[in-house]
């Protein structure tokens, strides 16, 4: 990727269990390609409000290395009064290179290797984030030109600076929710898409700061509010860049073999939904009527899916044929793109060695008083996805287990602090953080 070789500073980034991007720099000039920082294994542990978990498997001993991904290599640009940044994604590794087991983005990499290695596919995503202006003072009215213009001028000044910075923005829309936007990114690579996840949101709120206003991706800004979601789209396809997933002749146009993947998917939902929902507050948005992910189920255009089946464009004789693709409805931006992106893929692998039936789909609106009331539910608070997560051999044997006690102590001791507070000082506490 192009980087501007003028800048002063280089920063080399991962994510944490909280889905804070964190990192170091160092001069520019200073950079090249062998160059590697310190890190240690207890910064796994810290949580959302800054501190280091108690009851971790890491003391204050081990050393790490923050390994930069050249591939990666960018120069952020286009924030007003911000000095251009070098920027690179990095993998946490040990001290001699080799992989470090408990590094999110390792994780997803993995996984990806082994589904084309197994069966040949690749995957390819697109990401929608939604956010909320918490210092908006316009009446906001959804999709309207009139917020659109009200937004300005940081809604260009963040498409350009997306734009600028190589991370792919496809559109941007005030959401339906009270001064809530939409920023989507183009379909790229899947390791390439979730690290983009991880750089737009400091890029949006590194913009919205320059106004002084507060960007949030809290899954609820506020109490009785519209909740804000991650939505990934992924694609499917054979090394000829063929749509693996696309059979005009079955349900849907999905083929046996992608309804198997994602059957994998749906049955493990419940047990991995700590790593895509994972604040306390995650569960007042997966509710029914709230256009997230009412019930656990594979939907034709059908916005309280879990899994929606995406709709073909074909005006003009455009061919649905590599348009077909899926969209995952559930997660919010306390989740880690790399780790909770690739416990999804594990999970359709697993759908595909496992021999799934293909996964059954719901093509009409869900009628959950009546005909659909049987249709499995995600757990309803995290106290519940952590139980499931620790309890599912299958979810939990997809980590190492240094991996899984950290992130249940991290987790469990965010439980523990929530429960002391009302759902509004949750809330204040979350769109502060996020």
């Amino acid at each position: 990727m192009n980087h501007d070789p003028a800048t002063e500073m280089t920063f080399i980034a991962t994510s944490d269990l909280a889905a804070v991007m964190k990192g170091r720099s160092m001069r520019t000039e200073d950079f090249h390609a062998g160059s590697t920082v310190g890190w240690v294994p207890a910064n796994l542990g810290i949580g959302i409000q800054g501190h280091i978990a108690e009851d971790l498997p890491f003391g204050s001993t081990g050393d790490l290395r923050l390994k930069p991904d050249l591939s990666t290599r960018r120069t952020v640009t286009g924030v007003p009064g911000r000095p251009d940044l070098d920027f690179v994604m990095a993998d946490v590794v040990k001290t001699d290179g080799s992989p470090y087991e408990c590094c999110p983005r390792t994780f997803l990499r993995q996984v990806l290797a082994d589904l084309h290695q197994e069966y040949g596919i690749n995957v390819v995503a697109g990401w929608e984030h939604e956010f909320a202006d918490l210092d908006a003072d316009y009446p906001h009215h959804p999709f309207s030109f009139r917020s659109f213009r009200c937004a300005e001028p940081m809604g260009s000044q963040l498409f350009s600076a997306l734009a600028r910075s190589g991370l792919g923005p496809d559109t941007w829309l005030p959401e339906y929710g009270d001064h809530q936007f939409e920023i989507t990114l183009s379909p790229v690579p899947a390791l390439e898409g979730a690290d983009r996840a991880v750089l737009l949101r400091e890029i949006v709120r590194d913009v919205y700061r320059v106004h002084g206003h507060r960007a949030t991706f809290t899954p609820v800004p506020k109490l009785g509010g519209s909740g804000s979601g991650v939505h990934v789209h992924f694609s499917l396809s054979d090394d000829a860049g063929r749509n693996v997933s696309w059979d005009p002749s079955r349900p849907g146009r999905v083929s046996a073999q992608v309804g198997s993947f994602l059957a994998g998917i749906l049955r493990d939902s419940a047990d991995m939904c700590a790593l895509f929902a994972p604040l306390s507050i995650s569960y007042q948005r997966l509710v029914p009527n709230n256009w997230s992910s009412a019930r656990v189920f594979l939907g034709l255009q059908d916005r309280e899916a879990l899994l929606r089946i995406v709709p073909t464009v074909e005006i003009g004789g455009k061919d649905p044929e590599p348009q077909l693709h899926f969209e995952f409805r559930a997660a919010d931006a306390g989740a880690n793109p790399w780790l909770f992106f690739g416990a999804l893929m594990r999970a359709g692998l697993d759908g595909l060695r496992d021999g799934l039936e293909p996964a059954a789909i719901v093509e009409r609106e869900l009628d959950l008083k009546g005909r659909d009331k049987d249709l499995p539910a995600l757990p309803s608070t995290l106290e519940e996805a952590l139980d499931l997560f620790e309890s599912s051999e299958r979810a939990r044997g997809w980590f190492c287990p240094d991996m899984v006690h950290t992130f249940l102590s991290v987790k469990r001791e965010e439980v523990d602090q929530m429960n002391r507070l009302s759902l509004q000082e949750r809330c204040e506490i979350y769109a502060s953080v996020y």
